[in-house]
């Protein structure tokens, strides 16, 4: 699977509405055939993770981002099904507390970085900085800081932040995957309903999202903004169809499969003393 449409091509503008379709699907695949694909992508994942892990010279962060109801749970949750616990960390950034409020708004997110060797997953990410901070001018004045920081310039500074963290990380082994699901917002609608309508899933549904809903159109201008300016050649964006969850899932196993491979990770090599002491253990335990 070609991951070139899904990308967002760095320093040059794209228009997200006219230049992604929420709604599409390669012709090459159908919902059964995604979901084998998916399994085999899985079982890669696997693979990779435990080389990754052993070699414990990099590791990966991705990012997800999306509107409600794009997908971004389930994505995580079949996407990462086969990997260990072990070696990776999913982390959700809520409302900020009084104590993060009292640092600069990148500091909860450095603190949730994952380890050499390890996957790290940021549902929702210091993204949303650009983004529902953006949207809701309120919650800027919240954040603590010195009023001439607070002008027209204060998103592009902070895209400039963004830059240099990421290629910061990039150049210290720590791989970035930057997924935004594209949800339509008739797709939305459907799902909401959906979470409205089923019981079990009336946890998932909460007013606000309706009212955020109201803010589609400025939420879209941000999205496209921060895409024109920090999809970098060090931590590209990829903007994926999010109306059919099994392609969704399937295009997002790919990418990271595929980055993966790209690492050539192996297994630690072992020195000769090293190997002679497995020798020596092995005559130990043989003849118990």
């Amino acid at each position: 699977m070609k991951h070139d449409r899904f990308i967002v091509p760095p320093n040059q503008k794209i228009q997200l509405e006219q230049d992604y379709d929420p709604a599409y699907k390669d012709d090459f695949f159908n919902k059964t055939e995604a979901k084998d694909r998916l399994q085999e992508c899985i079982e890669r994942l696997a693979k990779y993770q435990d080389v990754l892990y052993a070699q414990n010279t990099y590791a990966l962060l991705i990012i997800f981002q999306a509107l409600d109801a794009a997908g971004k749970d389930s994505t995580i949750k079949y996407v990462m099904s086969g990997v260990n616990p072990q070696g990776c960390q999913v982390f959700s950034f809520k409302t900020p507390s009084h104590e993060e409020l009292d640092h600069d708004y990148m500091w909860r997110y450095l603190k949730a970085l994952p380890e050499r060797g390890r996957i790290g997953i940021f549902n929702r990410s210091y993204y949303e900085e650009v983004l529902v901070v953006r949207v809701h001018p309120e919650i800027l004045a919240r954040q603590q800081l010195p009023t001439k920081t607070k002008d027209k310039n204060i998103w592009k500074r902070r895209y400039e932040h963004i830059n240099n963290f990421e290629n910061y990380l990039v150049e210290n082994g720590i791989i970035i995957l930057k997924f935004f699901l594209n949800v339509s917002k008739k797709e939305q609608k459907k799902r909401f309903l959906d979470r409205i309508n089923r019981p079990e899933k009336n946890w998932k549904f909460s007013t606000k999202d309706v009212e955020e809903r109201q803010f589609w159109s400025d939420y879209m201008k941000a999205y496209e903004d921060l895409f024109n300016h920090t999809s970098t050649t060090a931590a590209p964006w990829y903007i994926i169809p999010a109306d059919k969850k099994w392609f969704t899932r399937l295009v997002v196993a790919n990418i990271i499969c595929d980055r993966l491979k790209s690492l050539s990770l192996t297994y630690p090599t072992v020195s000769q003393e090293h190997k002679e002491h497995l020798i020596s253990a092995k005559q130990v335990l043989e003849n118990e």
